[in-house]
């Protein structure tokens, strides 16, 4: 079983402009409800044409309760229409795809809890694992409509 999220946003900026912003991970404490920071791993920084699939990078995650790092995966990296990463290599997907409509982009986050992912939870939580796994999918499903409501305020603001 795996568990999915998806929501989208229109924003006034052109896919080119949406992917340069959401494929800089540096920038992600901007507008994630749950992510303070990212930072590309040693040797793995992005080139002249942004990130390359197979880059590792690390994201620093606060909620309430605690604080914790995770590694991912760059899994596509497609200039103007699909940023991916995965956590811990297979764990979670996280993807922003991009589509042009009109003179602006639709952006989609999708978020996809792994069997992979789920096998890990309840082999680190035992009997805590579905509580766990219960937490990562509602902060999914809340934090995802915040996440892109303030990506369109940074784009659009620049703009202005």
């Amino acid at each position: 079983m795996s568990y999915e999220h998806a929501d989208t946003i229109d924003i006034d900026a052109s896919p080119d402009t949406v992917y340069a912003v959401v494929s800089d991970v540096t920038r992600t404490g901007e507008w994630s409800p749950i992510c303070t920071g990212c930072w590309w791993d040693s040797g793995d920084e992005p080139g002249p044409d942004g990130p390359r699939v197979g880059a590792w990078f690390t994201g620093r995650n606060q909620t309430s309760t605690r604080t914790w790092d995770t590694r991912s995966l760059v899994d596509v990296a497609e200039p103007g229409r699909e940023f991916a990463w995965l956590v811990s290599g297979k764990l979670v997907r996280w993807s922003y795809s991009l589509e042009p409509v009109g003179a602006g982009t639709r952006l989609t986050e999708s978020w996809q809890f792994r069997d992979d992912g789920i096998a890990y939870f309840h082999e680190k939580y035992g009997d805590e694992a579905q509580a766990q796994i219960t937490d990562r999918v509602e902060a999914a499903n809340s934090g995802i409509p915040v996440t892109l409501e303030r990506i369109k305020a940074v784009i659009e603001a620049a703009k202005a």
